[in-house]
């Protein structure tokens, strides 16, 4: 007989999940209040602002659920350097010839992410059920689990969370989170840029916050914008033409000129839930952790649950067996923690204009470009794994 599982979010992790799993012969349902055209996302125009540096970790997963091709034939782009640096100071470079690799990674619209692994939905039997309402409650048996909703339950061998920070269902679980908001916010400005295609990516830390440059696949790029609220709150109040002057006297290192398409705010939190399951609920992806977007790191972490996730319950006659949920926790947890405190290492060490720290920054900056085998650990790392 076969699992059931019950995935409540189908965005990347929570779709990646799905395939994953319904690979592995499982019957898998996914509840998700805003279904997806995933023919007019792969073969469309519309080019969405949110991006995702996936690393090749990240890849080789959606090579393996049968995305990943979708996605090279849409809009991709890999990128071959990525560099951090200090205006007038120290900078740290890696490069893809420093692993003899022929990418670090590529940076892909969210959307087509996600639009490649829906495909793969029809191919695995995995249903999708459009519900808006909030759920109301999670009741927990020896052998199942069931969500209640206004006007429907749903019965489950296992209940994955894919539902992002503001989980509801760890909240209804009763899973608390530890955590904080950022002082700052983040703009996205997504553009049109007139040069050829680029394959550096860069983060210039400044002390009100740092700044990006990501590229998409020509003619695009996305720009990373830190700052007080209440500054990108007037930004995001200026006409384009208005918005590009204030980029042209903060972005110094674009490679062309260029026209503003749109632009958003988010707000930034570090979130970490007390534990990844609680009896047959699991969580994944966001609901499990959020983490500061300063290397694009955050949908990488997520991949990198599924992947563990799968590998867990591989080959399991319960997938909801306590024992396997909380091997998965221990595989994960640690990293998901180390991840989370080097990004706010990162954010909190550049971002002031302290004498003393900011030598220091220049000193480490300097050594780590030539610190050799450690650099190129450290890039492995940022990579995923060895590729």
């Amino acid at each position: 007989m076969k699992n059931n599982v019950l995935i409540i979010g189908g965005g990347m992790v929570g779709a990646a999940a799905a395939v994953e799993l319904a690979r592995q012969g499982c019957q898998v349902t996914i509840i998700e209040n805003n279904p997806i055209d995933t023919s007019a996302i792969l073969e469309g125009e519309q080019v969405d602002i949110r991006v995702s540096a996936i690393n090749r970790f990240s890849e080789a997963l959606l090579d393996k659920l049968g995305a990943m091709p979708l996605i090279r034939a849409s809009r991709n782009a890999p990128y071959h350097q990525l560099e951090a640096y200090e205006q007038n100071s120290e900078h740290l470079l890696f490069d893809r010839n420093e692993v003899s690799t022929s990418h670090l990674g590529h940076l892909v619209e969210n959307s087509i992410i996600q639009a490649a692994l829906w495909e793969q939905f029809n191919e695995h039997n995995i249903q999708v059920v459009k519900i808006t309402d909030a759920p109301i409650s999670v009741e927990q048996h020896l052998s199942s689990i069931e969500l209640v909703y206004p006007e429907r339950k749903f019965t489950a061998d296992l209940l994955i969370a894919a539902d992002g920070g503001r989980s509801q269902l760890r909240n209804l679980a009763g899973i608390g989170v530890t955590g904080w908001q950022y002082q700052q916010h983040c703009m996205g400005i997504l553009i049109k840029l007139d040069a050829p295609q680029q394959v550096k990516t860069w983060q210039e830390f400044k002390p009100t916050g740092p700044i990006a440059f990501l590229p998409m696949q020509a003619p695009y790029a996305n720009l990373i914008w830190y700052h007080h609220s209440s500054e990108l709150k007037r930004l995001k109040g200026l006409t384009n033409q208005e918005l590009k002057e204030e980029v042209l006297s903060n972005f110094f290192e674009l490679p062309g000129d260029f026209t503003i398409e749109q632009s958003a705010v988010f707000p930034l939190a570090r979130q970490h839930a007390n534990q990844y399951s609680k009896g047959r609920l699991v969580l994944i992806g966001d609901a499990a952790h959020t983490i500061n977007p300063l290397a694009g790191q955050g949908v990488n972490l997520g991949f990198k649950d599924v992947a563990a996730l799968g590998g867990c319950l591989q080959g399991c006659d319960d997938v909801g067996e306590l024992a396997k949920l909380h091997q998965y926790e221990k595989m994960r947890r640690k990293d998901n923690l180390l991840m989370m405190s080097m990004m706010d290492a990162c954010y909190f060490g550049f971002s002031n204009e302290l004498k003393p720290l900011k030598s220091l920054r220049s000193i480490a900056l300097k050594l780590a470009n030539k610190a050799g085998p450690l650099k190129r650990e450290v890039l492995k790392h940022a990579m995923g794994g060895n590729f």
